[in-house]
Parts: structure tokens; C-alpha cells; sequence
């Protein structure tokens, strides 16, 4: 799209402004509307209209690069188109390598230089806005972005569920708001030099006695303070820093013609394109960010666990955690969110452990955030968080979830649907961080980083936490809780090693070894439902076929990633209908079966990682009445991995007796 760019003096200083309806600007900068209506009181000294159509990835480049100097004052037309030029200059010599068309003037018509509130009356000659109705439409317009990163068709399809009374009029209300400091106006793509007011420690935001950001454009009621940087004022273009999508942090994958900012050479982004395409054309409306809220001193153990019903090990880890959220801490502006990490075994009440903490931000006024990489759990999670806090009504988001839209201070998501979020939730808690999709996925862990507000918390969760987060706890460096037994007080079961051929060869030879033959007979005796996870799709029909034979009396069924009737398979083994499931690693994590036994094949597949043995072996002894459930590793090797989970297990068993945490 194209913008209205311009530069303004107000309180001696210059600023570069974006427009998305310039008579909107006008009616503000001449003060003559109503502080009660949110309108500007105050008249500026001069204001410059650089062009009032301008692709907003230049708009944005101007902004953000744009020095103030005292000599503008005296300038004329050419003298700002010059200094313009001079920012653009890398943009407009790679237009014209991409063959992009010149008109006469490009890129900047005739630049209008306004000094007098006479003159932005004539501007806005014939225009006739109804400043009371459009300050009110602002006021919704900015209540329901509030917290959110979208792009253009993503806000305008809020507004046509959320305020379709606003659909002819949602760019004016959204002006509104920016000048006022509430919204943010981006580029989908952008350079560091295009930061605007609210990401960057250099840009123009403040805050209000309400606690309200101001922005770069909202100086009502506070003099502007612009960065006194030691650049040149003539020939100032920085020095241009890589580009990226600002929705998801990834590099542009290329550039294409555009209709619609008239560019040959528009940069689009490909990495988050299910989410609708991110151009350097294409508008991300941002809302700027409101400090973080403060929670009370941390509870102590024992409160927690009478609250919420925790075990010793888990109240101690809440209460380690609750006094992190209450701990008032030096931080750096660009340093981001403060971090800890809950380290807790597969089978420990992970979910139970972070209701103390919700609620202690929930209390303080905030909004949380719980974040999983699977739709799955998002649904189980769900129901879960609606009875502990009846009074909340949690919003679950997933693709193709109807909350879609929906407000809430308590929000269930994927990560990836916080790609719509900015600076929104005082507290993060990311659940199974370790987890596919969003471990080694830079476009995840970008999002989940900007959710949350640079001055509010960041909590892990995981029972395998990737190796950084482990050196980081072990060094110090990342405040960190370990629950290192499960909530019945049982150690975690400890693997077995079987020599076993690969998976293939038994395939090959149509027959199974009678180790594990036996090993699996004393399971079905016992009454035992039976994980038996294989590196690869490609062997579970041939196993189900072998065991089948070997076991006729036992249900035994396959499924994977690629199965449609998964979810129903799942369930009739969790209802006992079936006792032997085949499965891959889709199936590590999520599913628990109060009686189970883990028989893992190949388990010196490179395929299984020491995380993936670990959350594996997890699925066994989780209950009471069954803590003593048996994990087998079967392979031809003893790989690094295997000993590695191995040496997890054992250590985490022999943390939990050292605290006492282990029942006699």
C-alpha cells in the first residue's frame, strides 16, 4: 500500500509522521479538537508534506532514519527533497536496477511546506470529520488491537466480526489512534532503521501519568524529545541494516512487482505465508506496549500447596517461581523479557504447577499466556484452566479455532498463533519448549519473544530441556526450579537394555525375536496397555501384521502422524479397547495411560534423540496405582542417546531421595 509520509516541528524538534488518511493529520496538528475526545490541543509550528502517496516500506524507512535538525526550520521544498532522496537512496537506485517506472518527480511530487494553522486549513478545506464519533470508533478500534500484530486483511477481518459498524471508516479511527501513541504503524517488512516508536530505545515513545505509552506521535501533554544522535542533518540516511519480516523474524525470500505500491521490486516474505503474505508494502498494525504489571511477594510453599493441592515438590517449585515473578529486577531495555525455567519430570504436574503463578498475575490485573506446540494439548489444557479459574473465561486459540478474535486475560494457544501478538501478556508460560513444532524453529521462538512485554516474565516448561537452557540453569545463568519426581512421591521407572536386530531385518525375515516376544507376553498378562514406538512409518504395518499373529487374543492396532483415524485410536487405547498401540514419536508426549509399558524399537536410531527416549520412557508408572511401569530399549547398539536418558532418569531419582521427595 501507499501512505502519506511528512515531517512535523512541535516543541522545536522534527519528527517524520505516516499517514493512512492525511486529512486525519491535519485536524490534529491544527489543535483545535477536544482533549476529552482525545484530540491534540496544542497547534504545530510547521509541517512538511513530503508526498502523500509513498510505499509504506520507504514511509517506514524515513521515519525510522530521519534526524532532526535545527536548520529544517529554514528549508524549502528541495532542500527536503534532497535530504529524503538521501535516505532512500538505496531503495530508489534498487527500483531503478529492477526497472521500475519514473515519473516526472518521483519519488516525491511537489512537497507542500505548511508554517501556519492557516494553511493546514486550507488543506483541509471541504473536509468534514465528526471528531466526537471518530474518537469514539478510535477508542474501539484500539481496545480490540490492543496487544495484537496484524496485518492488514487480518484487521479488517477483525473489524468485520468484532465492529463491522466500523468498516468504512477503520483507517480514520486507526490514524486517530497512532497519532494519540495506542497503534503502531509498520511495515510488514522492514529494516532495524525502520523500527518505529515502541521497539527501538531510540524512538520518540513515552509514557503517560496513566501508564499509557504516548508514543512518538502523542505529546499532549509532554514535550517531545527527539534522540540527539551525532549524524550529519545533510546526507543522513543510515547505514541500511538487513531486512525482515517483522511478523515472523524471517529474511525476505524475494522481491516481486507490485500493484499495490507500484514497485518492480517489493520484498515478500514466504516463511509465514499461511497467515496471509507479509510485504514491505503491507501494513502490520501494532499496539504500543504498556508496562508490565507486579505481582505481590511470593507465596510460600506450603500456602501454594494447600491452594492448589500440590505435592511438596511441586509447591517448593511454585514457590521458587512466585518468587521470581515477585522479584523486582535491573533490567536492560533491549534485554527482552526476564526468563526461568521449570524443570520438571514427565509425569510431575507441570500444568499444576503454573496455577499459582496465573494466579498471581491474574490478581495483579495482567494477562497470561500458556503456550504448547500442539492443538492437542491446547484442547486438553483448555477445560483444565476454565475450572481452576472460574471467574476467567479462557480464550483457545488453534487454526480454525472460533475464538479466533475473542478477548480474555487468560489465553491457551500454539505457538504459532502467537504470531499475532505484540507485547501482549505480562506472563508467558511456553509448555514443552523442547517440542516439535516450535523447537529449531527461529519463526516460533521469534513470536513467542515478542508476545510477551519486554518488561514482563517468560516462564519454560519441560521435562527435556534443550542442552542451552540446561547449560544456562547449570551455570547460573537462567533462575530455574527442578520437580525431580512425579506427584505420587514413585521414582521414575529406570530403562532396560534388550540386543535386539533392527526393525527392518525382523521385517525382512517375517519373524520377531523372542526376547521381545516374551517381554511383551508378561506385559498383556499383567494387564498392561503397551506403547510400542518404531523410528519409522514405513514399519508399523508390517510389525502390526507380525504381532497380530504372534498375539491373536490382543487388540493391537498402528497409527501415526499420517493417520486420519489417530485421534480415535488414541482414545480407545486410553479406554482400554485396545492394549497395543504401534506408534512413532507423535505419541511421546500428551498421552497418558494410568497402566502402560514403553517398548522402544531401534532405539539407536538417530532419529531418537536423548529427549525423545526420555519423554518416551515418560509415558509409563505415571499413575499411583501403576508407578512401577517397565521401559524396554531394544537395539542391536548402546548408543550415546540411550545413555544419555538413561543417566537423566537415574539422576533425577537420586535428586528427589536426596530432598526426601521419594515415599519409603
Amino acid at each position: 500500500m501507499k501512505v502519506a509520509v511528512y515531517a512535523v516541528n512541535c516543541g522545536g524538534s522534527w519528527g517524520v509522521c505516516i499517514s493512512l488518511n492525511i486529512q486525519v493529520d491535519y485536524l490534529w496538528w491544527m489543535g483545535a479538537g477536544g482533549s476529552e475526545d482525545g484530540w491534540n490541543t496544542e497547534a504545530v509550528e510547521r509541517l512538511v508534506l513530503l508526498s502523500p502517496a509513498v510505499p509504506l516500506g520507504w514511509a517506514v524507512k524515513l521515519r525510522g532514519s530521519f534526524r532532526s535538525h535545527k536548520a529544517m526550520s529554514e528549508w524549502e521544498g528541495e532542500n527536503w527533497r534532497s535530504y529524503a532522496a538521501d535516505i532512500l537512496k538505496e531503495e530508489i537506485k534498487e527500483e531503478i536496477e529492477a526497472g521500475g517506472v519514473r515519473p516526472k518527480g518521483w519519488p516525491f511530487g511537489e512537497i507542500a511546506v505548511m508554517s501556519s494553522r492557516d494553511d493546514l486549513y486550507g488543506r483541509d478545506e471541504g473536509v468534514i470529520v465528526d471528531q466526537p464519533a471518530l474518537g469514539m470508533a478510535t477508542e474501539q478500534i484500539a481496545a480490540e488491537l490492543e496487544g495484537c500484530s496484524l496485518l492488514q486483511p487480518e484487521a479488517e477481518a477483525l473489524v468485520a466480526e468484532r465492529l463491522p459498524w466500523l468498516a468504512g471508516q477503520w483507517r480514520e479511527a486507526v490514524q486517530l489512534a497512532h497519532l494519540q501513541g495506542r497503534l503502531i504503524l509498520e511495515a510488514g517488512i522492514s529494516g532495524e532503521a525502520g523500527r518505529s516508536c515502541g521497539g527501538n530505545r531510540r524512538s520518540w515513545t513515552m509514557w503517560g501519568a496513566d501508564g499509557r505509552a504516548m508514543g512518538g506521535l502523542g505529546w499532549r501533554s509532554a514535550a517531545l524529545r527527539l534522540p540527539q544522535l551525532r549524524l550529519p542533518w545533510r546526507g543522513a540516511a543510515a547505514r541500511r541494516a538487513s531486512t525482515r519480516c517483522l511478523r515472523c523474524g524471517s529474511a525476505p525470500t524475494g522481491r516481486t512487482a507490485c500493484a499495490a505500491c507500484g514497485l518492480a521490486g517489493c520484498a515478500y516474505c514466504e516463511a509465514c505465508l499461511a497467515l496471509g503474505r507479509s510485504r514491505s508494502c503491507a501494513l502490520l498494525l501494532r499496539s504500543a506496549p504498556l508496562p508490565a504489571v507486579r505481582c505481590t511477594a511470593g507465596a510460600v510453599p506450603t500456602a501454594a500447596a494447600r491452594r492448589w493441592g500440590l505435592s511438596a515438590a511441586q509447591a517448593g517449585a511454585a514457590g521458587a517461581a512466585l518468587g521470581f515473578l515477585a522479584e523486582r529486577r535491573e533490567r536492560s531495555a533491549e534485554a527482552g523479557p526476564e526468563r526461568f525455567l521449570l524443570w520438571a519430570v514427565t509425569g510431575a504436574g507441570k500444568t499444576e504447577i503454573t496455577f499459582p503463578l496465573l494466579e498471581a498475575v491474574l490478581a495483579a490485573g495482567g494477562r497470561a499466556l500458556v503456550a504448547t506446540p500442539r492443538r492437542d494439548v491446547v484442547l486438553e489444557l483448555a477445560p483444565r484452566l476454565a475450572r481452576a479459574f472460574p471467574g476467567e473465561s479462557p480464550v483457545v486459540l488453534y487454526g480454525g479455532s472460533t475464538d479466533r478474535w475473542a478477548r480474555g486475560r487468560l489465553i491457551i494457544a500454539t505457538t504459532h498463533q502467537l504470531l499475532r501478538f505484540y507485547q501482549s501478556f505480562d506472563l508467558v508460560i511456553l509448555d514443552e519448549v523442547d517440542a516439535f513444532p516450535y523447537h529449531n524453529d527461529p519463526r516460533l521462538a521469534f513470536a513467542a519473544e515478542h508476545a510477551c512485554k519486554q518488561d514482563g516474565s517468560f516462564i519454560y516448561l519441560s521435562a527435556t530441556p534443550p542442552r542451552e537452557l540446561q547449560r544456562k540453569a547449570g551455570s547460573g545463568r537462567l533462575p530455574h526450579a527442578r520437580v525431580p519426581v512425579r506427584y505420587h512421591g514413585h521414582p521414575l521407572p529406570v530403562p532396560r537394555h534388550i540386543t535386539m536386530i533392527p526393525v527392518n531385518a525382523c521385517l525382512k525375515r517375517r519373524s520377531l525375536p523372542r526376547a521381545l516376544l516374551q517381554a511383551l507376553q508378561r506385559s498383556l498378562i499383567r494387564g498392561a496397555q503397551i506403547f510400542l514406538f518404531v523410528s519409522r512409518i514405513a514399519h508399523i504395518a508390517g510389525l502390526l501384521s507380525l504381532l497380530r499373529s504372534s498375539f491373536p487374543e490382543a487388540a493391537i492396532e498402528g497409527t501415526s502422524s499420517q493417520d486420519p483415524a489417530r485421534t480415535g485410536k488414541v482414545e480407545a487405547f486410553r479406554a482400554r479397547s485396545i492394549s497395543m498401540l504401534i506408534t512413532t514419536t507423535i505419541l511421546e508426549r500428551g498421552v497418558t495411560v494410568p497402566r502402560s509399558d514403553v517398548f522402544i524399537l531401534d532405539a539407536d536410531s538417530s532419529l531418537f534423540d536423548e529427549a525423545s527416549l526420555v519423554q518416551m520412557a515418560g509415558r509409563a508408572g505415571r499413575s499411583a496405582e501403576d508407578p512401577a511401569g517397565l521401559v524396554m530399549f531394544f537395539s542391536p547398539q548402546w548408543t550415546k542417546s540411550q545413555r544419555g536418558a538413561l543417566s537423566q532418569i537415574r539422576t533425577m531419582n537420586a535428586i528427589a531421595r536426596k530432598q526426601g521427595y521419594i515415599k519409603k
